[in-house]
């Protein structure tokens, strides 16, 4: 059974909130990562190489809790100290409240330039 609902297999709530704060829900099947749930939804969001190499989807985690299905390469250990996810290999375990967008790559990589 998994939190917020009452079969195991139901969706889970994934609220998308963009730059401008506008708020998406999408139901995630158990198992559906951010990316593909979206695109079946026929809601944009970044992405480039789904193998969790390149950092295009890169998501915030403001709510909820994420796994990952395999080690994410894309991102450090201070960026998912820090919440970022990858949405290409990244399964709600949770409802959440992910922040999207271009942006949220920048603010994960923190370099000395910024």
């Amino acid at each position: 059974m998994t939190a917020g609902s009452d079969e195991p297999d139901d969706p889970l709530t994934a609220t998308l909130v963009s730059g401008d704060g506008h708020e998406t829900e999408l139901a995630i099947n158990p198992g559906e990562t951010v990316v593909d749930a979206a695109d079946a939804a026929g809601v944009s969001v970044p992405y480039g190489c789904l193998y969790g190499v390149c950092g295009t989807c890169t998501v915030r985690v403001l709510e909820g809790e994420i796994a990952h299905r395999e080690p994410p390469r894309a991102l450090n250990a201070d960026a998912l100290e820090r919440g970022y996810v990858l949405g290409c290999i990244a399964t709600p375990q949770t409802d959440c409240r992910l922040r999207v967008g271009h942006e949220v790559q920048a603010e994960a990589v923190r370099t000395p330039w910024k």
